[in-house]
């Protein structure tokens, strides 16, 4: 049934139970359970060096479903945390995807988001030091549960568990990899900095792990709630088809036929299919469906972090919208992401709020002394800062999102919201294998398929041939704000053009952000990327 709260660009079949009082009571009750789990193996110890066995008992373990679930939970709790906001903010802010202006002097803040858009970022960046923070928290969490459970009672039960831990801790080292390049690995009980890996060391190290757990995970047909925001089969597929289609970047070595591979284990060995509602993927009340393989899960009570509708959206649509507080008024794509947006009667294209702006009723929205209206074009009144000024007769610069569709439920304290974010879901698995096939020379027409299948779904016009070209701007359009843009203009050579106010040709060693400078303080092991 249609949601008829909802205006018409956005209204969408709800496939899949909404996120209830009984889901939110679970987060809550886990939460609890962690902590609980947490505190009996820490009772009577203050020291570090003790042995991690010590601290528990056959009565302490986990020994449930329930407990593992809690157990393992602070994994899930930490990659959620910044992804929403620090994490899309590395991998779509320095992109032609989106972009952060000063507004009249608003949203400066020490240049740092124009330091992204412009590629001239340096070691000390705060959001480059708060995701390698992000990405070791992650694997460290899951070192140190990995060295805990290691001593449970042996069971089918324990070993599913272990290998979802180390394919949780395979995707934080995949994004290591993908931003930083020679990263340490590392592991638990050591009281010794650890030493950097090679590029290659790591991208050996994600494979091996993923060849060695994928089998033993979960292969539900689709992910049902049983499993979603968990690492099952299809998910560890996923990752390697990405591993291996970015292999060429990573290693210097061509894998597209293994990414292939990987794709078409998951079209063939399992039950997962394009939804019928894109709009659907991305709703408040988004959750388990046919086509998303692990999704950062959110509630804006219990599980927080994504934080898209409180920067993407102009103040003025707070009545529009329904919402409990006034959006920032922050973010916006630019001119040059927003033309691909071009294809007739695409539903795509209704993720974009351009133009002069009304409530559902046809009330204009007023923005001082005229209506609002967002300009794709943005033009600055501060070139050094990149201010686009005040604004002026109704005009606010930049075309906003409303892909994450805008939740009235957004809690008005941390202004954070309940739509989860997909990382892989089956539309990137067929725009990767037709990309791929392209780059290997394998069937056109089979790539051509499945970019079409894509389209279709959109409701855009199928394509009668496809070039890489075009395969970028289809990924573009599908994939906005997911936040693999920045991934993909890398792969495609095309990370160092010029778009909004940056230059182009910054130089291929921005493919690679640096290494913090407060972690080559803190570790005489590490040596800073090239060019820093």
């Amino acid at each position: 049934m249609k949601d008829a709260s909802l205006p018409p660009e956005k209204q969408t079949v709800r496939l899949q139970k909404s996120k209830s009082k009984k889901t939110k009571f679970i987060l809550m009750k886990l939460n609890i359970l962690a902590a609980i789990f947490i505190a009996s193996s820490l009772v009577g110890c203050t020291k570090l060096e003790v042995d991690i066995v010590s601290k528990y008992t056959e009565h302490n373990f986990p020994k449930t479903a329930e407990a593992y679930l809690a157990a393992t939970g602070t994994v899930y709790q930490k990659f959620n945390s910044k992804f929403g906001v620090d994490i899309w903010r590395m991998y779509e802010l320095t992109t032609d995807a989106a972009i952060i202006t000063a507004r009249n002097g608003g949203y400066y803040d020490q240049g740092r988001y124009q330091t992204l858009h412009k590629h001239n970022w340096a070691p000390d960046h705060p959001i480059i030091q708060s995701v390698w923070e992000w990405g070791y928290a992650g694997i460290s969490d899951c070192n140190r549960i990995l060295a805990l459970l290691a001593s449970a009672e042996e069971g089918e039960l324990k070993e599913l568990y272990l290998k979802e831990l180390r394919a949780m801790r395979a995707l934080n080292y995949f994004y290591m990899l993908d931003m930083f390049g020679n990263v340490p690995i590392t592991t638990f009980g050591t009281k010794e900095s650890p030493k950097q890996s090679t590029r290659l060391e790591v991208f050996n190290y994600i494979e091996k792990e993923l060849l060695e757990i994928s089998e033993g995970l979960s292969a539900p047909a689709t992910v049902t709630q049983k499993f979603y925001g968990r690492p099952t089969k299809w998910m560890a597929y996923a990752l390697l088809q990405k591993l291996y289609i970015n292999a060429e970047k990573y290693i210097g070595k061509n894998m597209y036929l293994e990414s292939i591979q990987y794709a078409d284990k998951i079209i063939t060995g399992s039950s997962m299919k394009l939804v019928s509602d894109y709009s659907s993927l991305f709703a408040a009340d988004n959750g388990p469906n046919s086509e998303t393989i692990f999704a950062a899960t959110y509630d804006a009570d219990y599980s927080p972090g994504n934080a898209i509708t409180r920067y993407a959206l102009h103040g003025t649509l707070r009545a529009k919208y329904n919402l409990p507080f006034t959006p920032s008024n922050a973010m916006c794509t630019l001119p040059e992401f927003y033309n691909i947006f071009n294809l007739p009667d695409d539903i795509r294209n209704n993720d974009w709020l351009a133009g002069k702006q009304s409530l559902t009723d046809g009330t204009p929205i007023m923005n001082g002394t005229g209506q609002l209206d967002f300009t794709p074009e943005i033009v600055l009144t501060n070139t050094e800062t990149m201010d686009v000024g005040p604004e002026v007769n109704g005009v606010s610069r930049g075309v906003r999102s409303i892909k994450f569709y805008p939740d009235p439920k957004i809690n008005p304290s941390t202004r954070n919201q309940n739509n989860d974010m997909p990382v892989f879901r089956l539309a990137d698995v067929y725009l990767l294998k037709a990309e791929a096939l392209l780059r290997s020379g394998g069937s056109n027409g089979d790539a051509l398929d499945l970019v079409n299948k894509v389209r279709e779904r959109a409701k855009a016009p199928v394509l009668t041939a496809i070039t890489l070209d075009q395969m970028l701007d289809e990924r573009g359009r599908e994939l906005a704000w997911e936040g693999w843009r920045r991934n993909d203009l890398i792969r495609f050579g095309k990370y160092q053009g010029k778009w909004g106010f940056k230059a182009g040709n910054e130089g291929a060693d921005r493919e690679l952000f640096p290494i913090p400078a407060t972690e080559l303080i803190l570790n005489g092991n590490l040596k800073q990327n090239k060019g820093y």
